[in-house]
């Protein structure tokens, strides 16, 4: 399902102009190539992206690739982080301490900040809301 619907996201942010707003309403994450390559569309596009819902794991990258003044929140929003994790030959899934620093650094200092106080990033999912994210990004007008 996650792939389906950045398809569709992708395809509808190939036809809106170029300085409609991208509503991310609900996404659960996924595959962090995929989520990369849409952000990198839409941060050439110059659109403005409100986050209106929940935005689980990849989905969090937005905050890495879209500048930050180009980022606004509605009370709805809700941002869930959970430290990378690889997928070995058998099928499992393992921990990614490198990935883990790397995908971490990418985020603005203020995220950055958060996950520190949280303490950091592990396979256990942290969630950034309410008050706490509106000190961090905008309220949407």
């Amino acid at each position: 399902m996650p792939r389906a619907t950045i398809i569709l996201v992708l395809s509808l942010a190939s036809v809106i102009p170029a300085r409609a707003d991208v509503r991310i309403v609900a996404s659960p994450g996924g595959e962090v190539g995929s989520y990369l390559e849409l952000f990198a569309k839409v941060r050439e596009s110059g659109q403005r992206v409100i986050i209106d819902g929940p935005c689980m794991s990849a989905c969090t990258l937005v905050l890495s690739t879209i500048p930050e003044d180009r980022i606004c929140v509605t009370r709805h929003a809700l941002l869930g982080f959970h430290a990378p994790r690889r997928l070995d030959q058998q099928g499992r899934l393992n921990d990614a301490p490198d990935a883990t620093r790397l995908i971490t650094a990418t985020y603005p200092a203020g995220v950055r900040a958060w996950i520190e106080r949280k303490g950091g990033l592990t396979q256990r999912p942290i969630f950034l809301s309410g008050r706490q994210l509106a000190a961090l990004y905008p309220r949407c007008q």
